[in-house]
C-alpha cells in the first residue's frame, strides 16, 4: 500500500472527532470520493458522506465504514497519537482517541473505492460507498436512513464491510450467522438520604447501595443464564458523592448488556429492573430507581449464502487464512443498513496486530492467548499496525465488492 493512504491514516489518527461531529472526517472522505469520480453527497444523518459510482446496468453494492471516535485518552505512545479535545453530549470536555479503529475503516474504504473507480471499466452495476457517523452511539446508521439515504440514493442487493481487531494483521475473520452480539446499554440512577460522613445512620446510602447492587448484577449471567447461551453483563460506570466525608443523595450507574437472542436479552433485563428495585427497597430507599435504555444495538446476522458467496473473494486479499472467529460480543449497528433494505450482511473482522507479536506462537491456543494479552479496542493502548493492515482491508474490501458487481463482457 502506498504511502498515500497511510498518510491519510496517521492525519485521520491525530484528529478524531465524537459521534455526530465528524466534520473534518467526513470532509476528507467527500474530497477523496470526488477525486475518484463519485457523485457525492454530504450531510447525510448529519455528518455522513455518500459517494455513489454508476457503472452500467447491474446490481448495487454498499460498502460501508464508520468514522467517529472515541472518548479516550490515547496511551500509544505513537509519533502520531491524538491529544485532540472534544465535547461529550453531556456538555463535558474530554479527551478523544480513534480507540476503536474507525480510522482504519475510513481509510480503507477510501483506498478500496479509488481502486474500484480506476477499474470501473471492468465491471457492471451500481456502487454506494457509505461514510457514516456516531457508530459508538448505535444511532448513525438510523439517522442515514432517517434521512432518505435509500429513497435518494437507491437500494442496495448487499451491504458490506469490515472491522480491524485485535487479530494479526494481514488475517481476516468471517462467520456467519449471528457475528456481533445485541447490546443494551442502561443507566440506573439510584436514591437514597444524604448526610455526614461521620453520622450514616442518619442516612440511606447510595454508594453501599451502589455497591451491593453491582455485585449482584455480576452474578445474573453465572447464575441466571445457561451455559449453553451467551450474554456479557457489565457495570461500567458508577458516579456518586462529591467529598470524603459527605455521604450523597444518588448513585448513578452505568450497564452495557450484550446477547445474541431475543429469549436472553428479555432474561437480562428482567433480571437487572428486579435487581435494582429489589436492592432499593431492601436498602430503604426513599425513591424508587429509575432504570433507562438509551442505546440499542441489534444483534449483527451475516447471511451464511452471502458469507460464502464472498468467502473466496476475501482469501484473495490475503496470503494467510481467512478463519472463521465465531460471534464476537462487541456490537455494531452496519446490520441496519442490511435489514432496512431487506438484503444479505456480510461483515468481516480484518486483523491490526503487529505479525511479530504472534512469531513465537506454536499453535492456535497459544495464539488465542497472545490476543487475550493485547490491548483490544477501546483500550487507549490500542494501535493497529498501519502495515500489512491497511493493503489486506483494501483488498478485501475491493475484492468483495467485485463477488457482487459482475464482469463487463
Amino acid at each position: 500500500m502506498g504511502t498515500d493512504l497511510a498518510e491519510l491514516y496517521r492525519d485521520l489518527h491525530r484528529h478524531p472527532e465524537l459521534s455526530f461531529a465528524e466534520t473534518r472526517t467526513a470532509g476528507i472522505a467527500a474530497d477523496r470520493l470526488r477525486a475518484a469520480g463519485f457523485d457525492v453527497t454530504e450531510g447525510v444523518g448529519r455528518t455522513g458522506v455518500v459517494g455513489v459510482l454508476r457503472s452500467g446496468d447491474g446490481p448495487t453494492v454498499l460498502l460501508r465504514a464508520d468514522m467517529d471516535a472515541l472518548p479516550v485518552a490515547e496511551d500509544t505512545g505513537l509519533d502520531y497519537a491524538s491529544t485532540a479535545r472534544g465535547t461529550t453530549p453531556d456538555g463535558a470536555d474530554t479527551a478523544v482517541a480513534h480507540a476503536c479503529g474507525h480510522d482504519v475503516h475510513v481509510t480503507c474504504l477510501a483506498g478500496a473505492a479509488a481502486e474500484l473507480a480506476a477499474t470501473s471499466d471492468t465491471w457492471s452495476g451500481t456502487l454506494l460507498a457509505v461514510f457514516q457517523p456516531a457508530e459508538e452511539f448505535g444511532a448513525g446508521a438510523d439517522a442515514m436512513l432517517d434521512d432518505g439515504l435509500y429513497s435518494r440514493f437507491g437500494v442496495p442487493d448487499v451491504v458490506l464491510g469490515q472491522h480491524v481487531a485485535p487479530l494479526p494483521a494481514g488475517v481476516i475473520g468471517l462467520t456467519a450467522g449471528p457475528a456481533f452480539a445485541g447490546s443494551d446499554t442502561l443507566r440506573v440512577s439510584l436514591h437514597g438520604a444524604g448526610g455526614h460522613g461521620s453520622r450514616p445512620e442518619t442516612t440511606v446510602d447510595p454508594v453501599l447501595l451502589a455497591a451491593s447492587t453491582v455485585q449482584r448484577l455480576h452474578a445474573v449471567v453465572s447464575r441466571e443464564i445457561a451455559a449453553t447461551e451467551t450474554a456479557v453483563l457489565t457495570v461500567g460506570m458508577l458516579r456518586a458523592g462529591t467529598k470524603e466525608n459527605v455521604i450523597p443523595d444518588s448513585a448513578e450507574l452505568g450497564l452495557t448488556v450484550r446477547s445474541y437472542t431475543p429469549a436472553v436479552r428479555d432474561r437480562l433485563l428482567a433480571a437487572i429492573e428486579r435487581i435494582v428495585r429489589g436492592e432499593a427497597m431492601a436498602s430503604g430507599a426513599p425513591r424508587d430507581p429509575e432504570i433507562r435504555v438509551v442505546e440499542t444495538f441489534e444483534p449483527l446476522v451475516n447471511d451464511p449464502a452471502a458469507v460464502e458467496r464472498t468467502r473466496p473473494a476475501l482469501a484473495t486479499a490475503t496470503p494467510l487464512p481467512v478463519i472463521d472467529p465465531g460471534p464476537v460480543t462487541g456490537s455494531e449497528d452496519v446490520g441496519r443498513f442490511a435489514v432496512a433494505a431487506g438484503v444479505p450482511c456480510v461483515y468481516w473482522l480484518l486483523g491490526g496486530a503487529d505479525p511479530a507479536e504472534f512469531a513465537d506462537c506454536t499453535g492456535v491456543e497459544d495464539i488465542r492467548t497472545r490476543i487475550a494479552g493485547l490491548p483490544s479496542n477501546h483500550s487507549p493502548r490500542y494501535a493497529p499496525v498501519i502495515e500489512p493492515t491497511l493493503s489486506t482491508g483494501v483488498a478485501a474490501l475491493t475484492a468483495a465488492a467485485r463477488t457482487w458487481l459482475p464482469p463487463t463482457t
